[in-house]
């Protein structure tokens, strides 16, 4: 039998049980950006952008690094259906592609697109586009 001294013990517990689903919801929504790379120049040199971005987020974003020539990065290219050389590619939360505001997509795939990439590797996606995609996965307005 519940008595009003239990439950008026009871209560803190509910409030401390209630207060930790929170948090434990408000982890699981944190968005995870796969930076899928081959390991040296100059596709380092085109990620720093990327990086410098990912840093101002303050945690609120997992990364997780593969090195594509690696058996791990290979799997989880083959994983996403990709095969071939690939420089680049950027996953956010499972997805590499993103819809513009102005409702084109782009693939967060090969270089970002500039001139000057090595061999004509240009994707179709900018750094811009790709801060745009982790604020949109963060929640945030798209600007």
């Amino acid at each position: 039998m519940l008595t009003r001294r239990s439950f008026a013990l009871a209560i803190p517990l509910f409030a401390a049980s209630a207060s930790l689903a929170g948090a434990l919801a408000a982890a699981a929504v944190q968005p995870t950006v796969e930076i899928i790379a081959l390991p040296h120049w100059p596709v380092q040199d085109a990620l720093k952008p990327v990086r410098a971005f990912l840093a101002t987020t303050n945690g609120h974003v997992k990364v997780v690094e593969l090195d594509a020539e690696s058996p791990a990065g290979e799997a989880r290219l083959s994983a996403l259906g990709l095969k071939g050389h690939i420089p680049i590619l950027l996953v956010i939360n499972g997805s590499y592609h993103f819809k513009r505001a102005d409702g084109a997509v782009v693939e967060f795939k090969d270089f970002p697109a500039k001139a000057g990439n090595p061999l004509g590797l240009n994707g179709s996606w900018t750094v811009a586009d790709f801060k745009a995609a982790v604020k949109s996965a963060l929640g945030e307005q798209k600007q």
